[in-house]
C-alpha cells in the first residue's frame, strides 16, 4: 500500500509525463493495448511506477540515459527485488526505444503483460 506522500508525488508525475512517457500512454491508456487496462504513475509502497497493468501485475518503466549511472542502476535493482517480492513483474523500455520503435515496444509490453496472466501461452 502507498503511503499519502507517494499519492502526492503520484498526482503530481501525471501532470508532467516525459515525452515517451506520454507517447506510451497514448497507446495503453483506455485498455487499447489487447484490452489490457493500465494505470499511469501508479503508486506501489514508496514507489511510484511509470504505468502498472493490475490484471497482470505488470509495471512498465521507461527509463532515459540517467538509469545508465551506477547510483541509478542499484537503487532501479533495489526497487524491482522490493516489487518482486510483491509478486509484481518489472520491465524496463528504453526511452529511445519508444521514440524509435514503439511497435515493437507495444507489442514486447503485450507479449510480457499475457504471458504474466496465462502463464502457458
Amino acid at each position: 500500500m502507498a503511503d499519502g506522500i507517494s499519492y502526492q508525488r503520484a498526482r503530481a508525475f501525471r501532470r508532467a509525463l516525459t515525452p515517451p512517457e506520454a507517447r506510451l500512454w497514448r497507446y495503453l491508456k483506455g485498455d487499447q493495448l489487447g484490452g489490457l487496462g493500465f494505470r499511469k504513475q501508479h503508486p506501489i509502497g514508496p514507489y511510484i511506477l511509470d504505468f502498472y497493468c493490475a490484471a497482470a501485475k505488470l509495471a512498465v518503466e521507461v527509463d532515459g540515459a540517467t538509469h545508465d549511472q551506477p547510483i541509478q542502476i542499484a537503487h532501479d535493482a533495489r526497487r524491482t527485488a522490493w516489487l518482486s517480492g510483491k509478486g509484481i513483474r518489472v520491465i524496463r523500455i528504453r526511452a529511445k526505444d519508444v521514440r524509435d520503435t514503439l511497435d515493437g515496444v507495444l507489442a514486447y509490453i503485450r507479449r510480457e503483460a499475457e504471458a504474466q496472466i496465462n502463464p502457458s501461452l
